[in-house]
C-alpha cells in the first residue's frame, strides 16, 4: 500500500478490524520508511450488472431509479421507506445470487410489480400503468378486472 505522506510502498499492519457496518475492514497501517500511520479500508467488490432495456441499450444497474419509481407508485398510501428499501435489499440481492451479468428491465419489472401486488393494490395499478405503458381506460379497467379474478390483495403495508 502506498504511504499517503511519503509514497514508499512498505508498510506494515497495526491493527485490522470491521469497519463501515461489517462491509468493510478497516486496517491501521505504518510506513516504513517515514513511520507515519495512515487507515486503509477493504471492501468487497461487487459485480457490475447491465440491465438490458426494452430497445436493447444496456445501463449499469441503478437501484435508486427503481426505489424512485416504487416511491412513485406508493404515494399517499401507507408504505414506509423502509418497507420499501427492505425490498429493494432483497431484489438487489436475487440479481447478484442470479449470477447473470445482465438482466433484461422486464424481468426487474415483474418482480416489482409482483411485490406490489402482494402489498398494495393501489401503487401496484400505478406501477403497472407506467410499466406496461397502458394507452388507455380499457387498460386500467382490464388489469382491474385481472386482480379481481386472482382475489384480493392484502391491502396495504407498513
Amino acid at each position: 500500500m502506498k504511504c499517503p505522506y511519503c509514497g514508499e510502498q512498505e508498510d506494515k499492519v497495526i491493527d485490522s478490524r470491521p469497519g463501515k457496518g461489517g462491509e468493510a475492514i478497516r486496517r491501521r497501517r505504518e510506513c516504513l520508511s517515514c513511520g507515519r500511520r495512515f487507515t486503509t479500508y477493504e471492501v468487497v467488490e461487487k459485480p457490475e450488472i447491465m440491465v438490458v432495456k426494452k430497445d436493447g441499450r444496456r445501463e449499469a444497474w441503478n437501484p435508486e431509479k427503481v426505489r424512485q419509481g416504487i416511491i412513485r407508485a406508493c404515494e399517499k398510501r401507507n408504505i414506509s421507506i423502509a418497507v420499501i428499501d427492505a425490498f429493494i435489499e432483497e431484489l438487489m440481492q436475487n440479481l447478484l445470487e442470479s449470477g447473470e451479468k445482465e438482466i433484461p428491465s422486464r424481468s426487474i419489472g415483474w418482480q416489482v410489480m409482483d411485490w406490489l401486488r402482494e402489498l398494495d393494490a393501489v401503487a401496484y395499478v400505478r406501477f403497472a400503468s407506467v410499466y406496461r405503458e397502458f394507452k388507455d381506460v380499457n387498460d386500467f379497467v382490464d388489469e382491474l378486472k385481472m386482480m379481481q379474478q386472482k382475489g384480493p390483495s392484502s391491502g396495504s403495508a407498513p
